[in-house]
């Protein structure tokens, strides 16, 4: 028996963290739609959207320096957010691992251009809930996001940007 849950935007999120040479920065991200498919209780597949226009910038509190740092985001530098208002992530295969724990292989998409990625997450699914948390770890030059990147420029010094940055989620999906 087939059965498709489709995300709570309210009671889901994403967390992300950006490194540098200096320190991190973390923020949120919206989810803007989703749904995860079970096939006899196991996880088969699933979709998820990501609003890449709501992304907060959570540890930068003065007002003027947070807006231009999200603005910065916003751009061509980074997600393109007037052209690419959108990132999704597609569940491909799902491997059964113990206690409701899976590795997901899916396929990821952010300014248009997708790449394979593979995280695992913790589902835990009841007759018409199903909560999930897990962690990816991207790297953003695969994605055209190569500001400030070392594989890209030299004599950085203390501006350098880690080319990996996190993405840690939950959600919740209701049937």
């Amino acid at each position: 028996m087939k059965t498709q849950f489709e995300i709570n935007k309210a009671k889901s999120k994403v967390a992300w963290t950006g490194r540098k040479v200096t320190g991190a920065h973390n923020g949120t991200i919206d989810f803007k739609a989703g749904h995860i498919q079970f096939n006899e209780n196991v996880l088969s597949g699933g979709n998820f959207v990501i609003d890449t226009t709501s992304i907060k910038i959570l540890d930068i509190t003065d007002r003027a320096t947070n807006a231009q740092f999200a603005g910065h985001l916003a751009s061509d530098d980074f997600f393109s957010s007037e052209q690419f208002p959108e990132a999704s992530m597609e569940i491909v295969h799902a491997e059964p691992r113990e206690n409701g724990s899976y590795h997901i292989n899916g396929d990821l998409t952010i300014k248009g251009i997708t790449h394979p990625v593979e995280f695992d997450m913790q589902v835990n699914q009841t007759d018409n809930l199903v909560t999930a948390s897990g962690k990816i770890t991207i790297d953003r030059t695969k994605y055209g996001i190569r500001f400030r990147s070392g594989n890209f420029f030299t004599n950085l010094g203390d501006t350098l940007i880690y080319n990996h940055f996190d993405l840690d989620f939950t959600f919740t999906a209701e049937a």
